[in-house]
């Protein structure tokens, strides 16, 4: 195959790449479209370019199943900074208040975590990879620009709170 075909090749697959946080999915898309020559290629969903983990990459003849994998169940693993409040609600922000949280139990803890187990309204942080008119909420959120975000249904089957 000659690498000067700008249309690229054809290749069908799912390759399931180990994301770095500080890397958007459109970059690690791109990057994998790039190292493979591939002719198509999309992702199953984005994830923050904070969050680390698995994103399945679909090649080629793939891509028609991508639907149906973003709408599927995902499992994430979080870990939290207790006692803080940053401006951006994530870790690189400012921290804007603090107060204290070591007299809490591991009991009051896991019960203030089991509220959110089950169908609840969330609303999505500015400084997510939501997209509004094909920006990321994050990049306008970074030029200062705040828009409406209507609370979206989401869906906690379980959560395993494993201490702090």
């Amino acid at each position: 195959m000659s690498r000067r075909n700008p249309k690229g090749r054809e290749i069908n697959g799912v390759v399931l790449l180990d994301k770095d946080t500080g890397l958007s999915s459109n970059a690690a898309l791109q990057k994998v479209k790039r190292l493979f020559f591939a002719k198509k290629a999309g992702h199953t969903g984005a994830l923050d370019p904070l969050a680390s983990g698995i994103l399945p990459i679909c090649l080629g003849q793939a891509t028609k199943v991508a639907g149906f994998l973003l709408a599927d169940d995902k499992r994430y693993f979080v870990r939290g900074q207790l006692g803080q409040i940053t401006d951006t609600a994530d870790a690189e922000g400012k921290v804007i208040k603090t107060q204290p949280f070591e007299h809490l139990t591991d009991e009051e803890i896991r019960n203030a975590v089991d509220h959110f187990v089950g169908d609840i309204k969330q609303v999505p942080p500015m400084y997510s990879a939501l997209k509004k008119d094909g920006q990321p909420l994050y990049k306008l959120a970074r030029q200062g620009i705040e828009i409406d975000r209507p609370a979206r249904p989401v869906t906690i089957h379980n959560i395993d709170y494993l201490g702090y």
